[in-house]
């Protein structure tokens, strides 16, 4: 079932990612191709004439002698050239991708990256966008619970950017977009719940608020991993109702074990009595036994029950 709804989340992404992707990929028009063009053909010409007007502003502050003078020169054409080959080259990061918009359009259908890429100086823009995995903390969200009690919950979420295209198309801001949606979805899912299910179901909780995340953040290209419940704060009238709760539980099971281990103490005794009855020996070897134990304790006084039958013998004298 899970993977069924994996499958068709991918679909959905897959063709609402198409149809935004042709959208935003039409035709430049004709006023948009002439400008690229004029654009690129003054990139082109101009390119000559910078490194020139470069080097004549250098030779006009080009000092007449001093090897350290000489040795700022140089830094300064080669600062110069840099800095002109800077506008048309870029450069992204392993885990970045840059979204290029040519004349308001996003140009390709991927994004560039990593590595070199051009732009044209006039009618280029790009936006970069980091692909790692970003986490954050939501903040405490005081929630009632079905059974109607107020509780402190806060968590934990990690996502990433799917699609960066998306992501630069869809919101003005994913990340802080993300982390809004978390603190309303961890409001809905827990307001649903009652204390108990709330306390020993967060990783069902967690699942759920990741499946609800990551439905609601697809279309902006922010794939939700993982979610989890931080901690659960109960308020301190509840925490001390809780507490003695417990307490009068485990004094009730303590009773019930006590009467449970004297009902079974007195069978055995009554066993017991039945075999010595059957042998007036036996009452004798057990009384034996006990004076035994009274005298490996180092006792001053020990007591010694006389039968009544040598008693007896004796009044009759």
């Amino acid at each position: 079932m899970e993977m069924e709804n994996q499958m068709e989340s991918q679909k959905r992404r897959g063709k609402s990612n198409d149809n935004l992707i042709s959208d935003r990929t039409g035709a430049l028009g004709c006023v948009g191709w002439t400008i690229v063009i004029l654009s690129g053909l003054f990139t082109f010409l101009l390119f000559p004439l910078t490194i020139w007007f470069c080097f004549r502003v250098s030779q006009l502050r080009k000092p007449h002698s001093g090897l350290k003078s000489r040795n700022h020169y140089f830094l300064y054409c080669k600062c110069e050239c840099e800095l002109t080959v800077f506008v048309v080259l870029q450069i992204v990061q392993e885990y970045e991708r840059a979204v290029i918009f040519r004349v308001g359009r996003i140009k390709d259908r991927k994004p560039k990256g990593p590595g070199v890429f051009f732009i044209l100086p006039c009618t280029d823009s790009f936006v970069k966008v980091d692909l790692r995995t970003v986490s954050f903390d939501i903040p405490p969200q005081e929630i009632l619970t079905k059974d109607s009690v107020t509780v402190s919950v806060d968590g934990v979420v990690y996502f990433r950017v799917s699609d960066p295209i998306a992501s630069v198309a869809n919101v003005s801001n994913a990340d802080f977009s993300t982390r809004l949606l978390a603190q309303t979805t961890l409001r809905n899912v827990l307001g649903t719940k009652n204390l108990a299910e709330l306390l020993s179901d967060r990783e069902g909780i967690a699942h759920s608020m990741q499946s609800n995340l990551d439905e609601a953040t697809d279309h902006w290209g922010i794939k939700v991993e993982r979610v989890e419940i931080k901690d659960v704060k109960l308020p301190h009238q509840l925490q001390r109702a809780m507490a003695a709760e417990a307490e009068a539980a485990r004094e009730a099971r303590a009773k019930v074990i006590a009467a449970e281990g004297e009902m079974n103490a007195s069978r055995a005794l009554k066993e017991a009595s039945l075999v010595i009855a059957e042998s007036p020996s036996a009452l004798q070897l057990r009384y034996l036994q006990t004076l035994n134990t009274i005298a490996s304790e180092k006792n001053s006084t020990i007591i010694f029950p006389l039968p009544m039958d040598v008693m007896s013998h004796f009044m009759r004298k």
